[in-house]
């Protein structure tokens, strides 16, 4: 029985992780550009932990402010090479 609910609650936990990512994603994409927003699906199949940081910051950065524009393909491939290297800050072009 132990082991059963142990299974319940990380399958709940995994719901709610999937709740917020989905509320996160339709944050950020509503400024990327279509192009941007395939390339996100196409990341997210291959390197999801990758794709999940990236989109955390666009959402993060379109909340305060800081994106004034639809974030282009280059732009968002910028954003992924940026996070491959380690980087943890970002500038947007005004």
């Amino acid at each position: 029985q132990e082991v059963g609910k142990q299974l319940e609650e990380q399958q709940a936990l995994a719901e709610q992780m999937q709740q917020q990512l989905s509320i996160i994603e339709s944050v950020a994409k509503q400024f990327m550009s279509k192009e941007a927003i395939s390339r996100y699906g196409a990341v997210k199949m291959a390197h999801p932990e990758t794709a999940v940081k990236a989109i955390a910051f666009i959402a993060q950065a379109a909340q305060l402010g800081h994106i004034k524009e639809k974030l282009s393909d280059d732009d968002f491939k910028s954003i992924l090479n940026e996070i491959k290297e380690g980087k943890t800050s970002f500038k947007f072009r005004k």
